[in-house]
């Protein structure tokens, strides 16, 4: 399949505009309705945990960033388990029908109003753990079928799906709450995730043909196989996958210092529910608009002319300077301003990137090693940041003091950033001039 923008690319205008290559337009749309089913079904839940977390009481957040962080490291030793017995046809379906599950069995449990504190605190947790597990499979799935090539052109547009239903999602929610309680949106968020299904089935259809219609046969979707812990053990041996590690952990580390932020002003600025509610829809509906044209038209444009390692570095140097500004004026209006960039910087141009990392990984790592630093390393720097941030409040500090703390990390989190970009594309070069052989066999340790 020809990958340079040189090559032969189709005449029609959506495939210029979406730098599609002969045979791709499947499997795009088909991830890019997977995408927008699932964060569709996030975004509708997303508010209600936010109220969740206000409901349950502000000042006991960092002990639910904790118990967060105590479920996966609970949950990710199962995947792992499941990786290595199941077919991929076989395991991703398998999670996301045990995750809607759970919405529903949430469903009965908040609706029924007893022990509603202790319901709005497990719905928290749960939630935290659910969005980071789908969406991880989601992206293994994704680094599993594109290349890193591919990845480069093609993942900011299926990214926009993701935003699409993250559009809906909150609109949805902004909506109903005001008619219903915010627990009877569970079921409409479980139908919705149901809908990624029939996606996943057309992936692997396209997954297994070549452009001329060949059956493929390089093995990709048999069960991982291999120990639980083995996926651990090669982050552990590879600084190219710490160097991600860090990246994650920052990244996660200043987003929980603004989330607590986030819901310090929220609070003192609005005192009933459905109102809190509904800003926080609004934030969500705010990002996820500026979100879409970018990922769309923008991002992998970006990538392949700026180079990786330079769109790594953007977003965190938007935060670095978003920081500065909150120490300066810590008010409502300059929180929102600051959320919705950072988040959608994060969306469009940060996330999409930070999974092209994992193209140039061997198979295992993509879905064992990545589930571990995405659910794990992640939520261990969502809890170490949440008690750091307390621990920061008890010594004096408030929202704008803890603000002039975050913007140093900024800047080291921009510089890892530039650096793993640069690591990946040697790695990708690489691999191409390895004519006949497997882009990595071995645990990648540059």
């Amino acid at each position: 399949m020809a990958d340079e923008p040189g090559d032969a690319p189709q005449a029609r205008f959506p495939a210029r505009v979406l730098l599609l290559r002969r045979g791709e337009l499947p499997g795009l749309v088909a991830a890019f309705l997977y995408y927008f089913c699932l964060l569709c079904s996030y975004y509708i839940l997303r508010p209600v945990r936010d109220e969740m977390g206000v409901r349950g009481g502000v000042e006991h957040m960092q002990w639910l960033f904790t118990a967060t962080f105590v479920a996966m490291l609970l949950a990710v030793p199962v995947f792992a388990a499941l990786a290595a017995r199941f077919r991929r046809s076989v395991l991703i379906p398998a999670v996301y029908g045990i995750f809607i599950a759970c919405i529903l069995g949430f469903w009965l449990w908040l609706r029924s109003d007893w022990g509603m504190a202790w319901g709005a605190r497990a719905f928290f947790v749960w939630l935290s753990v659910f969005n980071l597990f789908v969406v991880s499979v989601f992206w293994s799935f994704m680094v599993d079928l594109f290349d890193d090539a591919q990845a480069a052109r093609l993942f900011g547009a299926i990214a926009a799906g993701g935003s699409a239903g993250a559009i809906l999602g909150p609109g949805l929610t902004a909506v109903l709450v005001q008619m219903v309680q915010p627990h009877a949106l569970l079921p409409l968020a479980a139908g919705v995730l149901a809908l990624t299904l029939p996606c996943m089935a057309a992936l692997n259809r396209w997954s297994y043909r070549r452009d001329d219609g060949g059956l493929r046969g390089d093995g990709s979707e048999q069960a991982l196989g291999g120990r639980v812990l083995e996926g651990v053990r090669a982050v552990a041996g590879s600084r190219y996958l710490l160097g991600i590690c860090a990246f994650i952990w920052l990244y996660t580390t200043l987003a929980t210092f603004l989330y607590f932020a986030q819901a310090t002003i929220v609070e003192r600025a609005f005192a009933d529910t459905g109102d809190r509610t509904s800003v926080f829809a609004a934030m969500d509906l705010a990002t996820n608009a500026l979100t879409v044209g970018v990922q769309l038209f923008v991002t992998g444009r970006l990538v392949r002319r700026t180079g990786l390692g330079r769109a790594l570095a953007l977003v965190p140097l938007i935060v670095a300077a978003g920081f500065l500004v909150l120490a300066a004026l810590p008010v409502l209006a300059v929180l929102v301003v600051f959320q919705v960039l950072r988040r959608s910087g994060n969306y469009a141009v940060a996330r999409p990137g930070r999974e092209m990392l994992f193209t140039v990984v061997p198979r295992m790592q993509k879905y064992k090693s990545k589930n571990f630093i995405d659910t794990v390393v992640y939520r261990g720097g969502d809890a170490l940041a949440g008690w750091v941030y307390t621990a920061l409040g008890a010594l004096g500090l408030g929202v704008a003091g803890i603000a002039v703390v975050a913007a140093p990390l900024g800047l080291i989190w921009a510089a890892i950033g530039y650096r793993l970009g640069v690591v990946q594309g040697n790695l990708a070069r690489q691999a191409r001039l390895e004519v006949g052989d497997e882009p990595a066999t071995e645990s990648i340790s540059a």
